[in-house]
Formats: C-alpha cells, structure tokens, sequence
C-alpha cells in the first residue's frame, strides 16, 4: 500500500508563503493531479514529496512511513520533468539503463528491465537511436522509460507535456493514462492545464496561489464531475471549465423566489429558494455554464428555461458547435450554440438559460451557498 498524506504541510521561503496548511490523502494505485494557476504551489507540493524541498512544518508520509527526513534517492519515487534531461551522447537503450548503472544492478536483469520498459512505450525499435534523432513525443517516452524501468512506489509528474504541441499533447496524455492503468502506480500529476486534469485524473486537488484572506491553497479535492458539477467555491467554479462558467453579479428579491439585475429576471426552483433564504433583498453571484446558455430546441430536457436577449459581441466558430458571446444588459454571457447556427457581429439574439442549472455564491466567502456540497 502506497498512498501519500500531507498532514498540515506548509512550505516557506523566507517571509514568502508558497504551501499553508495542505492537508490531503492520495489514495494507493491513485491517479492524482494537482492542477491551479501559475505560484499555487502545486510544483513545490511534488517536489516536497521527493525531497527536493525542505517542508517547514507539517509531515508527509508515503505508505507509512514519514520521510520528512528521508533522502530523496530513499524514498522509491520516481520523477518526470518538464524537461525530457536525456543525455545527448547516449543511445535510447543507454538513457533508460543509466539510473540502474549507477545503482550497479547486473547487466542481465538491466537488459531485461530495459526491454520490458521499451517495449511498453513502443520505443524497441529505437533503442539504439540518439535522442537527436527523436521527436518530442518520443523523447517523453524515453524519460517515462527511465521512471518506469525503476519499479518505483510512486511516479511524480512536472508538466510533462509543456514542451509538446497540441497534437503530442493529447497522444501523450493517452500514453501516460494507459500507463498508469496498466502499471497501477501511484501516481501525481502536476499541470496548469485543466483539460489534462480532467481527462487524466481519477481525483483533481485544486490550489490557488496564497493571499491574506487564505488559510490554506487547497480549494476542493475531488473527482472530475464532482468539480464540474459541485464547485465548493467561485475559485473552483471559474476555474474548471472551457470556457469558463459565466458569472453575473445578481440580487435576491425580498420574496426569495426570484433573482434580479438590470432587466433580467430569473424565476427560482424551490430547491434554490432553499439556498437563499438568507439572503433575500441581498446581492449573490450566480454561475452558469455556456453549455446551460443557448436554444431550448436543442435542449429539449432543460428545465425552468428562462428567455434572455442580447447583443451579439464575438462569435467563435468551433466545428461541431459555436460559442458566442452576448451583451447582456451590463453582463457579458458566453453562451454554446449548435454548429450550424452562426449570428452575426451585433446581432441581437434571444437564448434559452436553464434555470436549474445556476449555481449561486456568496460575494463575501464566495462560497457555493448549496448545502449539498460539504
């Protein structure tokens, strides 16, 4: 059993606070991806597990063993970077070997290893290729070989596929999901990219960068749908998601039935009455998805749809849909129409809003107000 816990970890520089309080269990044979903006501290948390940092406070076991005090090269993980590192003058065979080398581990078992992990990664017939003569995807596979010939309790990832084009990019991440399916490691996966921790992770840890009002970067640790479906705050909210989920700045009526704002009226469910009967006459955030923004003849299952007008401002042709975006009054609404409905720059439009699918923040903790979510 190698799962990995943070126990109230926190990682300083100085008076700089880059980890607060991450409190946190990666599950055995787990696929976990760390995924926030650029300072959330998601490359420190990775490199805090394989010892290249130093924790200031806190503890952080792998299995059940604390290795705050462990070296690196004793704690059985194993590390992909940014940067596939290969040595220049050495054959694909020799990159992959060169860990076991230095670990004087005998030559027959080396060549077994070596071979086993080549022929996982579809690199046999480059073995004795330099990495010169290699693409980027193939450069990646030949550093997954060296992580992967080690048998390790635990692969880290640093945005491996920064480096790689679109393309690359999604032929990689089927690569490495397979991987891990087929090796059951367990596994943390660090990006920026929220398309990558959706489709690679079996949970999602999202971090936001440290600010005063912040105790801790940790804003939600769940599954793909939970993230999607469930936002906990207005963090999670705008930042899972493509496009980003609409927010609109929006006033509960003294009766609590409906919401209001310059000329749009939204009539509430009874279940979302529930939700902001603490707040009536006051102000909320509302969010709504582009997916739950559109026409109800093609959508036909929505339900409590309200009518909204607007001003076309951008349109964005995609292939298999069209997003636009609308001037709604002082609110600007991205909204997904079907492929074959394009409007024109300024035309205005009447779409469909799916009343049951809002969800509602408080301005103040911009927490999600629906008691649902824990």
């Amino acid at each position: 059993m190698t799962g990995i816990r943070f126990d109230g970890v926190a990682k300083r520089f100085g008076d700089v606070s880059v980890l607060e309080d991450l409190d946190l269990d990666i599950r055995d044979e787990e696929f976990m991806v760390f995924v926030g903006p650029s300072g959330c501290g998601k490359s420190t948390a990775l490199r805090l597990i394989a010892g290249l940092e130093e924790i200031t406070e806190g503890e952080i076991s792998i299995g059940d063993r604390v290795v705050n005090n462990v070296h690196p090269k004793d704690r059985d993980v194993a590390m992909v970077f940014q940067s596939y590192a290969l040595y220049p003058h050495m054959s694909v065979r020799e990159n992959i070997a060169f860990g076991l080398r230095i670990r004087k581990m005998p030559n027959e078992e080396i060549d077994k290893l070596v071979g086993e992990a080549a022929d996982i990664l579809g690199l046999t017939p480059l073995l004795d290729r330099k990495p010169k003569a290699l693409s980027g995807g193939q450069r990646q596979r030949v550093a997954l070989g060296r992580a992967i010939v080690r048998h390790p309790s635990v692969f880290l990832f640093d945005e491996p596929l920064s480096n790689l084009d679109a393309e690359l990019r999604v032929q990689m991440r089927a690569e490495i999901s397979k991987l891990q399916h087929r090796l059951k490691t367990t596994t943390v996966y660090v990006t920026h990219d929220q398309i990558e921790a959706m489709t690679l992770g079996h949970r999602i840890a999202v971090l936001a960068p440290m600010g005063s009002e912040r105790k801790t970067n940790l804003k939600q640790v769940g599954t793909p749908l939970e993230l999607y479906d469930r936002p906990k705050n207005l963090f999670v909210a705008k930042f899972i998601g493509t496009p980003p989920m609409n927010i609109l700045k929006m006033n509960v009526d003294d009766s609590g039935n409906k919401l209001i704002h310059a000329g749009l009226e939204l009539p509430l469910s009874e279940a979302t009455r529930d939700q902001v009967k603490n707040h009536k006459g006051k102000e909320v955030l509302m969010g709504i998805r582009p997916e739950h923004v559109g026409d109800i003849d093609d959508h036909r299952d929505w339900s409590n749809p309200t009518k909204i007008k607007g001003s076309v401002e951008i349109v964005e042709t995609v292939g298999h849909e069209v997003i636009i975006h609308i001037r709604c009054a002082d609110n600007l609404i991205v909204a997904k129409l079907g492929a074959h409905r394009i409007p024109s720059f300024g035309e205005e439009v009447e779409l469909d809003l799916a009343g049951d699918a809002i969800h509602l923040f408080d301005p103040e903790t911009e927490q999600n107000l629906s008691s649902s979510i824990g």
